[in-house]
């Protein structure tokens, strides 16, 4: 029986609770007595030499915590003596609740996370807790047959189901796990050599854990497919209480220390403070918004600066992604202690939205200027569960290889993918094992190709100029721009313009029509905007220090590249079609001071674009033509 094919037979216990339970309730009870029946056929063997040692220490002063994981030979245990199958038709929830709080405390965690009181005491409500119980115990989850991997997977695939009878997105609790390899894969692999040192020790944290499933790709990477002897430690923080748990409980069979998986809101309570990890992995939402934690967010960007985690700027609140991947990049090893490689799922966006100057733009500038983006990788379409869009892994490191100093390559794997047998969700594709490692070969290659681009860092950024050109107006008396006038605040002296006859190109010439040499400041604005005539023709508009005034309407913007000139940019491509244009040289940068605001976007598509050429003219003609046919032939048979 294959994974999804069990995680069927376990959702089928389903249909026991259908009328009893709405349909979105279902996973709610499904997953924790998942749960409990993996932690229990994991304890299985060693059950009755736990239960005599309890015995034996259980009035005593000893810590049984020191003592007992080590005879149940995991990180945790159950000094109960039921199981599902003997909780006994009656008494069923007092015996269910005495058998999960018998356990260790880090696995009765899991089951708090759940809520599972609570749905013992429906359950038995509804007279279904025995029969429940009773199913459950018939499903074989002991390690023997099913792998921890599997189970993984298990867990996937009813947490899926789960979002679906919730109507809800199961996207936002995990990523497929092809995804996931490929990922780990980018982040792991160059450092395959170190990995297999005796004793080496290294750290990987994810910060929107999810099930955990980029936790268990790394391990099994590193101990299972290359049988490397590096100790790998997971990290992680949630904010999903139910994931959180099954997080946990993999983590706790795994034989792993739980304490470092945590449970919160990562932008707004971040558990870990002051970690620095050797591996970053994560998988954040895609689009979600972070008005719910704008003001702690908003607070730590103010008050801590760059001694924080987001000190370069902040993104627009209806997409939060690049909040986590500032995280992360605040979770950084020094390069000095060995440095840190990451990888991060994203969706399009972060490479382009907001222009110079704004928060996204920032980000990507002290992310780029720092040389910390070593690259990224397009993804094909339609891999996740619950989007059809195109996604992209950014692979960022603090210790890049001399190779890759002040460089940044980009792979377009969007057309790598194999169809799925049957559709998940939104998922009809997935990549095989042999398109991972092809991509991983254009990764580690870091060579041009069809497939892939290297840049220089600088290639991305620009500098957003603001081209200015006159204000040229065309004056003229009537008696509604006149009544107009007399009405705007700060008109002067409005009977002399009451007298003025015919039409003036310029300024000085019609002040001087109405006998007037000067005007303050809010005259002559009113006089500009209530008498004056926007005129190509006309002589431009000076102020009363002699300078040029722009025209707001005709002022425009250009984005030129860091790597030119901006004199010679402006010369070559905005003076020969307005030649009467000027640089606002008072707009400058804000770190730099120099003319014109940074700004950093990532346009992938651009750089990946193969133009194709129409098709010739007769051809196009020659469809239409047979098209009309076929047309005319239909419509004859229906009058016919």
């Amino acid at each position: 029986m294959n994974q999804q094919n069990l995680a069927d037979f376990i959702w089928s216990v389903a249909d026991v609770l259908r009328g009893d339970f709405k349909q979105s309730e279902y996973g709610r009870i499904i997953l924790p007595f998942t749960v409990l029946r993996r932690l229990e056929c994991v304890l299985e063997p060693t059950r009755e030499k736990v239960a005599a040692q309890y015995q034996l220490f259980k009035d005593s002063s000893v810590d049984l915590d020191l003592i007992l994981p080590g005879i149940a030979g995991a990180r945790f245990y159950n000094v109960t003596t039921f199981s599902l199958e003997t909780v006994g038709a009656t008494d069923t929830r007092a015996n269910l609740e005495e058998y999960v709080a018998k356990f260790s405390a880090n696995a009765r965690q899991v089951f708090e996370h759940f809520g599972f009181d609570n749905w013992l005491a429906r359950l038995e409500s509804a007279n279904l807790l025995f029969l429940v119980a009773q199913k459950f115990a018939a499903i074989d989850l002991h390690p023997n047959a099913i792998s921890n991997h599997e189970m993984g997977l298990v867990f996937e695939h009813l947490i899926r189901k789960f979002a679906e009878s919730a109507n809800d997105t199961a996207g936002e609790f995990f990523t497929p796990r092809d995804v996931v390899r490929l990922a780990t894969t980018l982040v792991f692999a160059p450092d395959h050599q170190a990995l297999n040192q005796e004793g080496a020790i290294r750290t990987v944290y994810d910060c929107a854990a999810g099930t955990g499933g980029f936790l268990s790709s790394a391990i099994e990477l590193v101990k299972d497919e290359w049988q490397a002897p590096a100790t790998i430690v997971p990290y992680a923080q949630e904010l999903n209480p139910e994931t959180y748990a099954i997080s946990v409980a993999d983590k706790l069979i795994q034989q792993y220390n739980t304490q470092n998986i945590k449970l919160g809101n990562t932008l707004s309570n971040d558990q870990l403070p002051g970690e620095t990890f050797d591996y970053c992995l994560a998988n954040p939402p895609f689009g979600v918004k972070w008005e719910k934690v704008q003001k702690q967010v908003q607070e730590e960007h103010k008050q801590q600066g760059y001694a924080g985690r987001f000190g370069p700027g902040l993104p627009r609140v209806g997409d939060g992604s690049l909040l986590f991947l500032m995280h992360l990049l605040s979770k950084r090893k020094p390069v000095e202690l060995g440095g840190s490689r990451m990888g991060i799922v994203l969706s399009g966006s972060p490479l382009f939205n907001g222009g110079a100057g704004s928060g996204e733009s920032e980000i990507r500038r002290w992310i780029l200027e720092s040389d910390w983006l070593e690259a990224i990788i397009a993804l094909p379409t339609d891999l996740f569960y619950n989007t059809g869009i195109g996604t992209y892994i950014w692979v960022l490191s603090n210790h890049k290889d001399a190779l890759r100093k002040g460089k940044v390559q980009l792979i377009d794997a969007s057309a790598m993918h194999a169809p799925m047998r049957k559709s998940l969700g939104s998922k009809r594709k997935y990549l095989s094992d042999e398109q991972i490692a092809e991509i991983a070969k254009l990764h580690e290659a870091c060579e041009e190709g069809p497939n892939s681009k290297l840049f220089a860092t600088t290639d991305f950024g620009y500098r957003r100029i603001t081209v200015e050109r006159p204000l040229r107006l065309r004056f003229s008396v009537t008696p509604g721009k006149l009544a107009a006038y007399q009405a705007t605040k700060g008109a002067d002296r409005a009977e002399a313009f009451a007298g003025v006859q015919g039409e003036f190109d310029n300024l000085p010439a019609f002040l001087k029509s109405a006998g007037i040499k000067k005007l303050g400041k809010g005259a002559l604005k009113a006089v500009l905007s209530c008498f004056g005539e926007r005129d190509a023709n006309a002589q431009p508009v000076l102020d009363d220090k002699g300078n040029l005034q722009a025209d707001s309407d005709l002022r425009e913007f250009e984005n030129v590249p860091l790597s030119q000139n901006i004199d010679d940019y402006f010369a070559r491509e905005v003076l020969p079609h307005v030649p009467d244009a000027w640089i606002d040289t008072g707009k400058t940068d804000a770190k730099d001071g120099q003319v014109g605001i940074v700004g950093y976007e990532i346009n992938f598509n651009r750089y990946f674009y193969i133009y194709q050429p129409p098709r010739p003219l007769d051809e196009i003609d020659a469809d239409l033509k047979a098209v009309e046919a076929e047309i005319a032939a239909l419509l004859g048979e229906v009058t016919a």
